[in-house]
């Protein structure tokens, strides 16, 4: 089993300390429209204050997640905890779904039922919201792009800035023409906002935990162009998958044509490293060589 790992991929240092201050802003966002939602009698208020309580749970997991991807390898845990922002965005993906389907039911009774409303606190508490939120989103927007746990903090908290702008919009409804209703449709597309965003992340995260192949990725197209290397009759018991958001690991046995030396084998294997890399963006690669071996030659072979 010969195995080789490019270092040539980047790790973007995530800023942890962003984080942290999110967290911050959310649990004082949060308290303030509890408080607010309870005096004001606004269930979107209160939607949007469970909404912010959900970011504060999602963004402790993302830094808890965050500080655990950077710790080193063991005996006991020979990947680290690399899977853990994985696991952190599948845990805040379900929350805004489950959340969502809560407030969708609150919303229908109270839509049955409309309450006179204390607009006047809402839309102040609602700026707060739209302030605080938009701060934190400023300040996770370049880690996003670059990181799986870090978009789905940043998610949190920019459908947090747009329910905010929501229930803003709404307040401002409530005390010029005292339509009451609008609270309880406000809170039904802020949940139908949440589904949609979080089922994305869900969908994505969940791919990542069960080892599926990367979309941008095709197996043919990678068995094709190693095949066409000197020497090389077939790549075949193909494996790829994402270890993490920035990690893409690739196993596989390859036939050869001849029996090659391990120093011929090596020269070989560095041009297909070079090759997976920049064609499919692939730095971990381990491969089997095999010359005359009875063994399945399918492409995807069943463990």
């Amino acid at each position: 089993m010969s195995h080789s790992h490019n270092h040539t991929h980047s790790h973007n240092e995530l800023k942890g300390r962003n984080l942290l201050i999110s967290i911050l802003l959310n649990i004082l966002i949060t308290a303030a429209q509890v408080v607010g939602g309870l005096i004001s009698g606004s269930l979107s208020l209160l939607s949007d204050a469970l909404h912010n309580f959900s970011d504060v749970l999602s963004l402790v997991v993302s830094y808890v997640a965050n500080k655990l991807a950077k710790k080193e390898a063991s005996i006991q845990r020979t990947f680290g905890y690399k899977r853990a922002e994985i696991l952190a965005a599948f845990v805040n993906a379900s929350t805004l779904i489950i959340i969502a389907i809560l407030l969708i039911i609150e919303a229908v009774k109270r839509f049955q039922n409309p309450e006179d409303i204390k607009s006047g606190l809402v839309i102040w508490l609602s700026l707060l919201g739209i302030i605080a939120n938009g701060l934190s989103v400023l300040l996770l927007k370049k880690d996003a792009n670059n990181n799986i746990n870090m978009r789905s903090a940043y998610l949190h908290l920019l459908t947090d800035m747009l329910a905010s702008i929501a229930v803003l919009i709404g307040g401002l409804l409530m005390k010029f023409y005292q339509l009451f209703w609008v609270d309880s449709l406000l809170t039904f597309l802020i949940a139908l906002y949440l589904i949609w965003v979080g089922y994305d992340l869900l969908k994505t995260s969940t791919k990542m935990l069960m080892l599926f192949t990367p979309e941008h990725i095709s197996i043919k197209e990678v068995v094709i162009l190693v095949n066409e290397l000197p020497k090389v009759k077939k790549l075949h018991h193909v494996h790829i998958w994402n270890l993490s958001d920035n990690e893409l690991h690739l196993e596989a046995h390859l036939d050869l044509n001849e029996d090659v030396s391990i120093t011929e084998f090596d020269s070989l294997l560095q041009d297909i490293e070079s090759i997976l890399h920049k064609q499919f963006n692939i730095n971990h690669v381990t491969i089997q060589p095999e010359f005359n071996k009875n063994d399945p030659k399918e492409v995807i072979v069943q463990d």
